[in-house]
């Protein structure tokens, strides 16, 4: 925990909005949500998926400013730092996926969860390979190498899924490649199984085109550095933006937009909205100077990781706990929101709440300037 260095409003903003909207995705009342509030089915983009995509270019955004530092040390030393810390994001993803390592058995008591029934991979464990990836690639080749090795991870991608997927279902749920490469390496028990049977929409060959999200957001934020604060910075920003979804729109037509397998287009995709997205806030907050709204995001973006946890962590023990025969997250849904304004407002309002009770946790820690690092 220390003090919070000089900061880039708009990154801090766009960040926190991010975790902001994903907190509210994560935790609806019920399954009966607004559609923009879910993942699309299998192709295509929601609203919510850009969450997880935009956080992954936030990360590489804020990497161009703590990457300065990186210049006055050694090899040595930033290969410590950098290993360690894409260690300790993906433990914690890791822990919290194990959480709260025991179980309801069926005799009615708890039984613990065996290790060999843990999830291996998820949001945090890419964030943190992506960011691991990114970093070693932009610290060790020059710019032009990163440029390369990203085109080759996307192009690659796509050829790797076209080979090895199965014929005719190359891109469908269950003739990817991610999911046979996935199940070889680490097997059933260890995947998610939220699509009905084990296929992880974090997995690790689908890990691959998301490192190019983290690193168009580093040469993002090294541009907005240098020239985006000018008329012309933010005019080649947001003809980048509208240049790649226009790209991705026609590479749709040969590899789907598709964010449970991380296609490379829907990498093209988001990294051109997130574009659009930050050159509003830049104009909106440096240009026009109207600041006066951005008080409530840069709370999320102050402590995004934590905050993120806390909101996993506490929606596991409310599951977890039982009152009535129901998890306390079902109770409080059920019996407070559902009965204020039931279907889908009620779902939403729960998810509102929520929202805002970890905004009022990191509010605090923001008043006493206590922002928590890894």
């Amino acid at each position: 925990m220390s003090s919070a260095p000089q900061r880039f409003l708009p990154l801090d903003v766009f960040r926190g909005m991010t975790v902001c909207f994903m907190i509210i995705v994560n935790t609806p009342g019920t399954a009966d949500a607004f559609a923009p509030l879910h993942h699309a089915h299998w192709h295509g983009c929601t609203p919510t998926d850009l969450v997880f995509p935009s956080f992954l270019f936030a990360v590489g955004n804020a990497m161009s400013f703590s990457m300065r530092k990186y210049d006055q040390l050694g090899t040595s030393a930033v290969l410590a730092k950098i290993l360690r810390r894409t260690f300790l994001i993906f433990l914690l993803g890791f822990l919290m996926y194990w959480l709260p390592f025991v179980r309801h058995a069926a005799d009615g008591g708890w039984e613990f969860i065996p290790i060999g029934d843990t999830r291996i991979l998820g949001v945090l464990q890419r964030i943190a390979l992506c960011y691991g990836l990114a970093s070693l690639m932009i610290y060790f080749l020059p710019k032009k190498g990163v440029w390369a090795l990203s085109a080759v991870l996307l192009l690659g991608y796509w050829l790797i899924l076209w080979l090895f997927g199965q014929p005719g279902d190359q891109y469908g749920l269950h003739g990817n490649a991610v999911l046979t490469f996935d199940r070889f390496i680490m097997g059933d028990h260890h995947l998610y199984k939220g699509e009905g049977f084990p296929f992880d929409p974090e997995g690790i060959l689908s890990t691959l085109p998301a490192i190019v999200n983290v690193v168009a957001g580093y040469y993002t934020g090294l541009f907005v550095q240098q020239q985006g604060k000018t008329q012309k910075g933010l005019t080649r920003l947001i003809v980048a933006g509208l240049a790649l979804i226009i790209a991705a729109q026609i590479w749709n037509l040969a590899f789907p937009i598709n964010k449970k397998i991380w296609t490379s287009s829907y990498v093209l995709f988001t990294v051109g909205i997130d574009l659009l997205l930050l050159s509003l806030l830049i104009f909106i907050i440096d240009f026009k100077q109207q600041t006066g709204w951005t008080g409530f995001f840069t709370v999320f973006g102050k402590n995004p990781l934590f905050l993120y946890l806390l909101s996993e962590v506490v929606v596991i023990f409310l599951y977890f706990i039982h009152t009535g025969g129901v998890s306390v997250y079902t109770w409080i849904n059920d019996h407070i929101f559902q009965p204020i304004a039931p279907g889908k407002v009620g779902s939403l309002l729960f998810a509102v709440a929520y929202m805002l009770f970890c905004w009022s946790v990191g509010k605090i820690l923001d008043r006493k300037r206590i922002y928590v690092r890894v």
